[in-house]
């Protein structure tokens, strides 16, 4: 007996060693939908997460969903959002407010798009045990030592516990791209230029600000007014490099906090430790230049609670606080988290209770505090922080500007995007007048959904031969912000599983994957790969049409404008519209390029309907100066559009036409302007 003891202590500690066809590392929304699948593709599969939650940002407070267009949500992440409808359909879930009293809450619709972070979580716990995933909890990956390659093949991969998971095929499905990293696959951090992929929106971008989150009052930024040999302010760049021009930095991160307006379900926003008055400094003087926006987005997720999103000049973004993040190690990354933590706490007691914060927005915030059954080990606190983009692998096909706009012909495509090119702010800068400003904050619309490349999901040729990244995928900075969004995720989570199935069934690199056997495949789990436009959409093909063309892509918005193709008739594959909302803060300007000089007759494009605005300002400027017509955007006038008249233009792009918003009494739309010479 002492023998075989003495025979056990000399043996070497042995760590658990577990295989699988397909491991997936990381359980964000990406990584469910891709185990899941992976299981009905009759593979073995291990799910491993490194926090003790599964659903990422999807369970992380994120409610709100991005979606975009719905129509191209499919597949298992359509499925989720048609369980989160089944859930609400029972009146019993609903304790802290009506069913029919919930805006969102649409009874004939077959998906529902908001929820309560803890009915996400069940939900996706619930679509795993349904599956019978293998999943794997609070195990991390020793970045440095844990990823055993065979050449460039990754064998194994190990945590930081020793625990190995060894397998055929492995999904980085990461928002940070550890895997991706370890296996040393090419990747980038930052903010290309403009230059490098021949895009517009991508890169230093003071000039696309022009939206809400910024400072539109003149607010000091040194420590002590008017003097700036007292130092900057906490937050504001010395130096932020010239427009366009690419660089280190990330757009911002936040908690998007669920808070609740129940009083019984409230929790009162602590004070947190380590509170710093200094690092409220530009929120303080803010309000006192006279801004008393409230600086928030609360979005009402059901039984009184929210999806709490960044807003106005300072807000739950702790903008130029994360640059580190995506290469820092773990306990670099935790000090990080902490220090958003700690600023976004303080940033919500200071709205609170500050006296410099005006009392109207004090009142406003009273009746909001953190939710006692949300979070409840860390007191109502979001557990995953909103990593907006960290890194981007690097493949042989990189997403851009381009694909988003459908610009160029987009290949394989394995899933669809349609949100917003979006990126919140990277930066504060000093404005040549010597005031504070926000930098980088870019909304614009892709016109419409677009395709995402299976090339953009796997590394190069060259590289890794078994591993797909549905998070981190190759796409630039600001094709990025749009791709981004967790129902796009979950799309390209299932998508890598098939493609990871089919490699292992024909024994080829991930690379070398069969298209046509993957799109079958995706198209009979009814992912959508191409957007056939909404019922009875029709579309008109602008190259039938006479003269010069600016489709929606084309113009260049101020404010929000969101993209549908539900109501026939218009140009292309859909048109923009203004939400009926924010009147005269939205604009679309097309600004035609003339070869000669010459009269053009002009026409406005739209799709007529009941619930347009029947005082469309729509101004040309010409050579015969301004003129502004006002367009019935109720009636209809087929494809040849509504001629605003003839004018003269001079050679280049000395005039424009401006679709505006001031005073109108419906939806504004903006789909088409089209140019005729006049011989």
């Amino acid at each position: 007996m002492l023998r075989l003891a003495l025979l056990a202590i000399a043996l070497p500690f042995t760590p658990t060693l577990r295989a699988a066809d397909i491991v997936v590392y990381g359980g964000t929304s990406a990584g469910v939908t891709a185990a899941i699948q992976a299981k009905r593709m009759g593979k073995t599969v291990v799910l491993v997460e490194p926090t003790k939650h599964v659903g990422g940002l999807t369970t992380g407070g994120l409610g709100w969903t991005d979606s975009g267009n719905k129509a191209v949500v499919g597949g298992i992440s359509r499925e989720f959002y048609r369980w989160v409808k089944k859930y609400y359909d029972d009146p019993t879930v609903w304790k802290y407010e009506k069913q029919a009293d919930y805006k969102n809450y649409r009874k004939d619709e077959d998906a529902m798009w908001t929820f309560e972070p803890k009915v996400a979580e069940m939900i996706l716990r619930e679509m795993l045990a349904e599956a019978k995933v293998d999943l794997v909890e609070g195990e991390r990956l020793d970045r440095a030592k844990g990823v055993t390659l065979d050449g460039k093949r990754i064998v194994s991969i190990a945590m930081e516990s020793g625990k190995t998971y060894e397998g055929k095929m492995f999904i980085d499905a990461t928002y940070e791209g550890d895997l991706m990293a370890a296996a040393k696959v090419s990747y980038t951090v930052g903010r290309e230029a403009n230059a490098k992929y021949d895009e517009t929106l991508n890169g230093i971008a003071r000039a696309w600000n022009k939206h809400n989150h910024r400072f539109v009052v003149k607010v000091d930024p040194y420590v002590k007014p008017g003097d700036p040999s007292s130092g900057l302010l906490h937050g504001i760049d010395k130096d932020l490099g010239r427009e366009g021009d690419g660089d280190h930095r990330l757009q911002a991160f936040c908690f998007r906090m669920c808070m609740s307006n129940v009083a019984a379900n409230r929790i009162p926003f602590p004070k947190p430790e380590g509170y710093d008055e200094a690092k409220y400094e530009l929120l303080f003087r803010n309000f006192e230049a006279g801004d008393l926006r409230f600086p928030m987005k609360p979005d009402m997720m059901p039984n009184g609670k929210t999806d709490t999103n960044n807003n106005c000049a300072v807000s739950t973004d702790y903008i130029g606080q994360n640059h580190a993040y995506p290469e820092a190690s773990y306990a670099e990354r935790e000090k990080i988290i902490k220090e958003h933590e700690v600023y976004q706490k303080g940033l919500m007691w200071s709205l609170a209770n500050h006296p410099r914060v005006p009392k109207t927005i004090r009142d406003q915030m009273a009746k909001w505090g953190l939710p006692k059954d949300e979070f409840e080990a860390t007191g109502g606190w979001p557990h995953q922080i909103y990593v907006r983009e960290a890194r981007r692998m690097v493949s042989d096909y990189v997403h851009t500007e381009s694909d988003c706009r459908r610009r160029k012909p987009t290949p394989q495509s394995v899933g669809m995007g349609s949100y917003n090119m979006d990126s919140h702010n990277c930066a504060r800068y000093v404005t040549p007048e010597g005031f504070v400003q926000n930098e980088g904050d870019v909304q614009v619309s892709p016109g419409g959904p677009y395709q995402i490349s299976y090339l953009s999901i796997v590394p190069k040729a060259a590289e890794c031969p078994n591993l797909l990244v549905p998070v981190c995928v190759s796409s630039s900075h600001i094709a990025y912000g749009s791709i981004r969004m967790e129902p796009v995720f979950m799309v390209l989570g299932q998508s890598a599983a098939t493609g990871a199935a089919l490699a292992i069934d024909d024994g080829v690199p991930v690379q070398k994957v069969s298209y046509e056997k993957l799109k079958k495949q995706l198209l009979a789990d009814k992912q959508v790969l191409e957007y056939q436009g909404g019922p009875g959409a029709k579309g008109v093909d602008a190259k039938k049409l006479a003269g010069i063309v600016l489709d929606d892509n084309d113009g260049k918005p101020t404010g929000d404008w969101a993209f549908s193709a539900s109501t026939g008739h218009f140009i292309g594959n859909g048109y923009l519209h203004d939400g009926n909302e924010a009147k005269g803060k939205k604009s679309m300007r097309y600004t035609p390029k003339f070869d000669a000089a010459g009269k053009y007759e002009v026409f406005l494009h739209f799709s007529a309907n009941a619930n347009r605005a029947t005082n469309v300002p729509v101004m040309v400027k010409s050579a015969d100066g301004e003129k502004t017509i006002t367009v019935n955007q109720r009636k209809a006038h087929g494809d040849t559009g509504f001629s605003l008249g003839t004018f003269a233009f001079e050679k280049g792009v000395a005039g424009y036409v401006e679709i505006r918003t001031t005073g109108t009494d419906g939806h504004v739309i903006a789909d088409a302007v089209r140019f005729v010479e006049k011989k």
